[in-house]
């Protein structure tokens, strides 16, 4: 599969003005922004699953499948996702298609609602070049539980294609 340049990732050491070795993650060439880190990552987290509760579509998906004493564990654990994925933190430990495998009648308009969520809440949090960062990444995960969900149900994947952002 054809990597998207954005992700082209390195992870390089360098000395700060301490005296401190700091870890720089690149990502398509150029360093990932200073500007993007834990408290961002909560951010957006928060503002994506708050929306998410809201929404009409995908509300009852999440209210039904998380009791509300366990939304911190999974805002929580969410953020741990984001943070492995972005930050190269090491803190993820799960298994996230499995759930979403088991939502019936799970399909494109649901992903669709989801990105377009996300993209409100990460284009409201965080600046152009993060929001980009956040987007190409959700909308890999994307299409790929999309194909794991219809590879799953028995059906073809041949006709699946990519949501775009400029689609959504």
């Amino acid at each position: 599969m054809h990597q998207s340049p954005l992700w082209t990732k390195t992870k390089s050491m360098h000395m700060t003005a301490n005296g401190r070795t700091k870890r720089t993650i690149v990502i398509g060439g150029a360093p990932l922004p200073d500007v993007l880190d834990e408290a961002m990552i909560r951010l957006v987290v928060d503002g994506f699953y708050d929306e998410i509760r809201r929404d009409d579509l995908l509300g009852p998906i999440f209210h039904n499948g998380i009791h509300p004493e366990a939304w911190p564990r999974h805002l929580a654990k969410m953020c741990d996702f984001w943070s492995a994925t972005l930050l190269r933190s090491s803190r993820y430990e799960g298994r996230p298609l499995p759930p979403h495998l088991a939502i019936s009648g799970l399909g494109v308009a649901h992903f669709r609602r989801w990105l377009k969520l996300f993209r409100a809440t990460v284009r409201r949090v965080c600046p152009p070049e993060v929001a980009a960062l956040f987007m190409d990444r959700a909308l890999r995960i994307s299409h790929s539980f999309r194909l794991a969900v219809a590879f799953s149900r028995g059906e073809t994947t041949m006709g699946i294609d990519p949501i775009l952002e400029k689609d959504l």
